[in-house]
């Protein structure tokens, strides 16, 4: 069974930059990047949307995707396992004779019946760094073990697409194809690409600084010139503006209560405020459908002390991302459209003495789409008997996060393998993971 760094601004520009930023919520404006050389800009292009979303702070994929079938998951987790199933709603929901779903995640289970989502049990980082931002930083860069500058894959890939689109006009005017909502700069999105950056949960139905006319027009005076930097903060400030109004007009179809709207604004990136970042996202994809890409993120998933099991702390937080994750499974449908839900690592296969678990390796990674050939795991899996632990103590990594990537990839956005290796250098193909997409 077994298995570009830029070069710094001038002072008055980087003031001048700075401000602009903070008024326009962070909107960041660039020349776009050129498509890879080699292969047809356009002749394997898919028009397929790509969401990812990042649950910071390593999740624990043991409890979310239960190996129930392996009897050394309940020796190692005595206080913490998700009983087994027994049909009852505080157990695990079974998926098949080898893993079950965590009850607070039972929304998703008609999703994976449907055969549109599926789970890579043993995938992530090569790099065996137990740190948060080392690993958060070598993720959204694409490059393991890499702890310097670089560009975000997800920003290389929307310049990577802005190159090959058919509309230079468009292009021109600095309109994005990339979304982030919530982070004020998450590293994924940053480089020389134009992204639109939206922030966390009720602030986004709002416009700032300039929502106030005399504000805004002593702005827009200021930045009237036709030079780069006004033109990219006009941008920036229309984008704000239109955001705010389409989320605040989308609001008061929904008949959202204000309560509702502070619940999912409650704390900096907590899993509650998932689904309305959610929701929103999808709005503005909706509304826009340049935006081909999008990001989302929610911390809360550090369990070290008091995890809980079918119940608790953990459950609370896989029963928000599963509301979120059925949101977007509304608004992300079509044919090539696919939602990828990754952590920067796993948690140990053993609960601790304070019945949490602690920073691990490995980890289940979600696959949720039409293109996604889902209602099964894929990969290898071998159980968590002591011998075949990272260390002794964790879930291995037997597939390389880029090579899930560029299976997604491949089918979603019809990049070739030139132009993946420009997102992921150094990547090798997952040939074992050759059944996990639809062409």
């Amino acid at each position: 069974m077994a298995h570009r760094s830029q070069t710094p601004l001038p002072r008055r520009q980087f003031l001048a930059t700075a401000s602009a930023a903070a008024l326009t919520a962070g909107s960041a404006w660039a020349a776009p990047m050129a498509w890879a050389q080699n292969g047809s800009a356009r002749s394997n292009e898919r028009e397929g949307r790509l969401v990812v979303v990042f649950l910071r702070g390593a999740y624990d994929g043991l409890s979310a995707l239960v190996p129930h079938g392996d009897r050394s998951y309940y020796a190692l987790r005595p206080a913490i396992a998700i009983p087994a199933p027994d049909g009852t709603a505080q157990t695990t929901l079974r998926l098949d004779d080898s893993f079950g779903l965590h009850p607070a995640l039972a929304p998703l289970q008609p999703l994976w019946q449907q055969g549109v989502l599926a789970a890579i049990p043993a995938a992530g980082s090569p790099d065996p760094t137990r740190s948060h931002f080392d690993a958060q930083h070598q993720w959204e860069i694409g490059q393991p073990g890499h702890s310097g500058a670089a560009n975000g894959w997800l920003n290389t890939l929307a310049g990577m697409r802005e190159a090959a689109d058919a509309n230079p006009a468009a292009n021109s005017q600095g309109r994005a194809l990339a979304l982030g909502v919530g982070e004020a700069n998450p590293q994924i999105l940053s480089g020389s690409a134009a992204v639109q950056l939206v922030p966390r949960g009720q602030a986004a139905t709002r416009s700032g600084a300039l929502g106030d006319v005399r504000t805004r027009d002593a702005v827009m005076q200021l930045y009237a010139g036709q030079d780069t930097l006004s033109q990219a903060f006009r941008a920036g400030a229309d984008s704000r503006m239109q955001t705010a109004q389409t989320l605040s007009a989308d609001m008061a179809e929904q008949g959202m209560a204000s309560k509702e709207m502070l619940a999912a604004n409650n704390g900096a990136g907590s899993p509650q405020g998932l689904l309305l970042d959610a929701q929103h996202l999808g709005t503005l994809m909706r509304q826009d459908r340049r935006l081909r890409l999008g990001f989302l993120s929610a911390g809360g998933w550090d369990t070290h002390a008091n995890q809980g099991a079918a119940t608790g702390t953990l459950a609370n937080n896989l029963g928000n991302l599963a509301a979120a994750l059925v949101q977007l499974r509304r608004d992300f449908s079509q044919p090539d459209d696919v939602v990828v839900v990754c952590s920067e690592f796993g948690r140990t296969s053993a609960e601790n003495g304070t019945r949490g678990t602690d920073h691990g390796h490995g980890n289940a990674l979600w696959l949720l789409g039409n293109r996604v050939n889902g209602g099964r795991w894929h990969g290898t899996w071998s159980g968590l008997a002591q011998g075949n632990l990272h260390e002794g103590r964790d879930l291995p990594v037997h597939h390389d996060f880029r090579g899930v990537l560029a299976q997604v990839l491949r089918s979603s956005q019809g990049l070739n393998a030139a132009q993946t290796e420009r997102l992921f250098p150094g990547f090798a193909w997952d040939a074992s993971l050759d059944g996990l997409m639809r062409t």
